[in-house]
């Protein structure tokens, strides 16, 4: 085989940056980090999570799975990294990059690299900057000592404290506590360090509004809400909206839980929430003259999408209801420090409880039922298959009996 038949087989090239090695760790998280932030660039939103399978990290740069279990273990711990599992069939992971860590990071290795730099083109050598102290004959019980560089003097100003708009310390002191239950409430990464920003721009000029609202003593954040054309109230979308929205992710085979946060991470954008709004407008105008037309023709009820009816809030109570209807082990309540206290106090009779219900196998029409949506799939797949006495397996996508009688 000819070497450019060869080489033009091989695929596609991955770069990476030799010197970064010292910021992410290792070549292997070298390689890893510099595909994310190439992936990372592709993306409409650049604050927003990048999705990728294992399968196709190794097929873009050619690390197993070890190798970026290893990788991402190291960025995680140089604070460069975050991820979370997102499908756990297809091994679908969402990684967000620390760009501002990577920076100082980056800084401070371009700042090393610079005094490498001088160094080595001062045009001295080692040996003229060592100055050996000479041994004196009349002192031979005294140790020589070669010659230190001076320590370089930085200019400290003693007792520094911020100075703004503050009158007293204890002003000080509440406006960062409210800054800091702010940052904790928004998810803001590293909230210490973004209260700090905040504050050291206000020291220097940068007119915040988180100093008039605390002043004012409105809650932080709250003059600062922009109510968009398409949401009912500042951050919340209109119901019909969002569900459209919802539903087209769904119709792209994604999960309903990544559906809504995709939907939801949609319609917060603005200049991409304005553009989908108007297409929602103009297929609203659609869906009305048609449902006028079919009036005016005998209709009486028209026919509108599943977005446009009334659909009862979904909350925690009606979900742990619901569960709590189909069965008791669905329930999404945690055990309680007394519950647990009382089962230790009673010993074993609770003991002979738990057996005797563990004895008694739930109806076969309840694991239909809940087999059906998709939490209550997972949690019937894993009581069938720790409860194998019972008699039940799943087949063909069915619970069904296998006990001949």
């Amino acid at each position: 085989m000819k070497i450019g038949v060869f080489l033009s087989n091989l695929g596609k090239t991955t770069v990476y940056y030799p010197k970064l090695t010292k910021v992410t760790g290792s070549v292997t998280s070298c390689v890893f980090f510099c595909q994310l932030l190439q992936w990372r660039s592709q993306l409409s939103n650049p604050y927003d999570w990048v999705r990728i399978s294992v399968a196709e990290i190794e097929q873009e740069t050619g690390l197993n799975r070890k190798e970026q279990e290893l990788a991402r273990r190291e960025l995680i711990e140089r604070s460069l990294l975050k991820e979370r599992l997102v499908d756990r069939q297809s091994n679908a992971l969402e990684f967000w990059l620390n760009v501002e860590a990577f920076e100082e990071k980056l800084n401070e290795l371009l700042h090393e690299l610079k005094n490498n730099y001088v160094d080595n083109n001062s045009g001295e050598n080692v040996s003229d900057r060592l100055e050996v102290i000479q041994p004196n004959p009349a002192s031979k019980n005294e140790q020589t000592v070669p010659w230190q560089r001076s320590p370089i003097a930085v200019k400290v100003t003693p007792n520094y404290q911020f100075n703004g708009p503050w009158k007293t310390p204890e002003q000080f002191a509440e406006f960062q506590k409210a800054l800091l239950e702010y940052a904790k409430e928004k998810g803001l990464y590293n909230p210490a360090e973004w209260v700090f920003k905040t504050i050291d721009g206000i020291t220097k000029g940068i007119v915040s509004p988180f100093w008039d609202e605390f002043v004012q003593g409105i809650r932080l954040g709250e003059s600062q809400k922009v109510k968009r054309d398409w949401e009912i109230e500042p951050g919340i979308a209109y119901p019909a909206f969002e569900e459209e929205r919802i539903q087209y992710y769904v119709q792209k085979g994604e999960p309903l839980e990544v559906a809504v946060s995709q939907a939801r991470s949609d319609l917060r954008n603005p200049v991409l929430g304005k553009d989908l709004w108007e297409g929602f407008l103009r297929k609203c105008d659609r869906i009305a003259d048609e449902a006028i037309k079919a009036k005016k023709s005998g209709i009486k009820t028209p026919y509108l999408p599943p977005s446009f009816m009334d659909k009862p809030a979904i909350t925690k109570e009606s979900v742990m209801s619901k569960l709590a209807a189909l069965s008791p082990q669905f329930s999404l309540n945690s055990s309680s420090y007394q519950t647990i206290t009382e089962l230790n106090a009673n010993g074993e009779n609770g003991e002979d409880k738990n057996q005797s219900l563990s004895n008694e196998p739930p109806r076969i029409e309840t694991l239909q039922a809940a087999y059906k949506t998709p939490m209550g799939r997972t949690l019937v797949e894993k009581q069938i298959a720790e409860h194998p006495e019972w008699g039940y397996a799943i087949v063909d996508g069915e619970v069904v009996d296998i006990t001949p009688f």
